[in-house]
């Protein structure tokens, strides 16, 4: 399969569910196919290149965060020729559904995989667990998983009191426990923020020694949303491709959080919590310097007049 750059455009920002899934479907028939998976999923294809991204992602989470509200690898299909699998969710649903295991199934049947020379299945949050579990169809795949969930069934993360309502899915199936399903993966990059706790109990559940674990202190529970801010999700991926994603290189790729509002507002907050007055202080000064946001100028006359009194 040669590289090739694909040419689309796409209309999706502000357009109704119906329209944005009809413009997908229309895409992805033009370059690839498009299937419903039951009545809360479908997958669209991109053929492209030999290197194929497989994205698991919610439909709502799409339109609103993502740019040009598409998925994500629409991009890389169109600007690297990369060949693209985009899961989708219309609902959050871990992926956990009949209709999705029958589709990886026929995947694994028609050799799909094989056909590709680099693949990288990508996701966050429940998208990030699935990442990992369906990774087992594509052997020698890497895996990215942002604050992937091990599983949420409760004989075994029944320390974990979220989700209440998507607990009484079937996680022990087919594709369940997504720490044993990466066994044939070439490398799998678990981000997680330490500080999350539930998060890290999770993440301390992916032992196997081609899982690298990223600590992201202080970046919160949509890292997706946060690489996005800072600018890394997109090298992330193409290291990922390139297969040189390494801890080293994701590490120095987390540096940008320097630049960050939000990510060093939460470092103020935790500061001040703590009882570091004189840091916060700091922090404030050296982000006036490089942000609008007049939350450090408040912050520091609030520290400076407690200082003075």
């Amino acid at each position: 399969m040669d590289d090739k750059q694909l040419t689309f455009e796409t209309h999706l920002t502000n357009a109704s569910q119906n329209a944005w899934l009809g413009q997908i479907d229309d895409i992805c028939e033009d370059f690839g196919f498009f299937e419903q998976l039951g009545a809360r999923h479908c997958a669209g294809f991109l053929e492209a290149g030999n290197n194929l991204l497989v994205t698991f992602e919610n439909v709502p989470d799409v339109r609103a965060n993502n740019a040009m509200s598409e998925p994500r690898g629409f991009s890389y299909a169109r600007h690297d020729g990369w060949s693209h699998l985009a899961i989708l969710a219309y609902e959050e649903s871990w992926f956990r559904d009949e209709s999705v295991y029958d589709f990886f199934d026929r995947l694994t049947d028609d050799a799909f995989f094989d056909d590709f020379e680099n693949i990288v299945f990508y996701g966050a949050n429940g998208g990030a667990y699935a990442a990992a579990a369906f990774s087992v169809a594509a052997p020698g795949a890497t895996v990215v998983a942002l604050r992937p969930q091990a599983t949420l069934e409760v004989a075994s993360a029944g320390w974990d009191t979220r989700y209440r309502k998507h607990r009484r899915m079937d996680f022990t199936g087919r594709y369940g426990y997504a720490p044993d399903m990466i066994d044939g993966a070439r490398d799998v990059f678990v981000a997680f923020d330490p500080y999350q706790r539930l998060d890290a109990s999770h993440a301390a559940l992916f032992r196997k020694p081609h899982v690298t674990l990223i600590r992201c202190p202080l970046m919160g529970a949509n890292l997706d949303q946060t690489f996005d801010r800072l600018g890394i999700s997109d090298v992330i991926l193409k290291l990922a491709m390139s297969g040189v994603l390494d801890k080293k290189r994701f590490t120095q790729l987390l540096r940008a959080r320097r630049y960050d509002d939000k990510y060093a507002i939460n470092l103020i907050t935790k500061l001040l919590r703590h009882g570091h007055p004189r840091l916060a202080l700091t922090i404030c000064e050296y982000k006036i310097q490089r942000s609008e946001n007049p939350y450090f100028t408040k912050t520091r006359e609030a520290l400076s007049f407690k200082k003075s009194a």
